[in-house]
């Protein structure tokens, strides 16, 4: 077996690719460093699974957090795997697509093009996860994100957001009365904590999504597979289907979306092997 593990700046995710090309029982680990954090979700992993140290042909590391990490784990042979290339092989193992963007929605988010074996990062933005968490501890004064989405459930984003709808008695060309026309331009002081919840989550989305659109105009590219933590948030499947709808473009969330990027880097391994 092969051990990929993306060592992020506040989780750890891990994964095994079984000889059959298979992913077998991938796990999260939350931590408050790196090192802790790999140790325990190895260590985890390993119990789980009743996995010996003799049945691990290699370990992958990627991730920010995998510089912290020097030395073989547990005396196994470890290697470092670059992240975006991780990223975008786990992307296309997942969906089957050659031509896509990976849009990996972590603390902040990062866009890879790939193109058939052509897989680069082309940029991203300092918007993501951190974001989302840093808004709410200051408008919320929480940071427990199962507590953010469940008032987010219940907020109404036309108390947040400004409508098409709220400036035009009209649609406008090739944009409805429902699409945004400014992100939490219609918010009141005295808004609720379950509309500034969603306001704040509709945001990050739908900020990520128009960055993908844009990332690939005259690339002929429009599927965008994402991945990350943020694609767990039940408020993706509002606001990515209505973007589809608008520019005809896909957006696809696949089955394993936050382990994409321990998937590539055990994949990086086979693929060299």
């Amino acid at each position: 077996m092969v051990i990929g593990i993306d060592v992020g700046i506040s989780t750890t995710k891990i994964v095994g690719i079984n000889d059959d090309g298979q992913v077998v029982s991938p796990i999260r680990i939350k931590a408050t460093d790196p090192v802790t954090s790999l140790y325990g979700a190895f260590g985890k992993y390993l119990y789980d699974n009743h996995i010996a140290l003799k049945d691990i042909e290699q370990v992958m590391i990627t991730g920010v957090g995998s510089a912290y990490i020097d030395s073989p784990i547990y005396g196994l042979p470890t290697s470092k795997a670059e992240e975006f290339i991780a990223d975008g092989l786990g992307a296309r193992y997942e969906t089957d697509l050659d031509r896509m963007l990976v849009v990996s929605m972590g603390t902040g988010t990062s866009i890879v093009q790939c193109d058939g074996e052509d897989i680069r990062h082309i940029g991203g933005i300092g918007l993501g996860g951190g974001t989302l968490m840093g808004l709410s501890r200051i408008m919320l004064k929480t940071d427990d994100v199962k507590q953010i989405v469940a008032l987010a459930l219940e907020g109404d984003i036309s108390n947040i957001d400004v409508l098409i709808g709220d400036i035009s008695p009209n649609p406008l060309p090739n944009l409805p009365k429902t699409a945004t026309a400014s992100l939490f331009g219609n918010a009141r002081s005295n808004a609720s904590r379950e509309d500034i919840a969603l306001g704040i989550i509709t945001t990050v989305l739908q900020t990520i999504g128009s960055s993908c659109i844009l990332a690939s105009l005259n690339t002929g590219i429009r599927e965008y597979v994402l991945i990350g933590n943020l694609t767990l948030l039940p408020q993706c499947k509002d606001v990515f289907p209505a973007m589809e709808k608008l520019y005809h473009v896909r957006f696809i969330i696949p089955k394993y979306s936050e382990f994409c990027t321990a998937i590539g880097a055990a994949l990086s391994y086979k693929k060299n092997h």
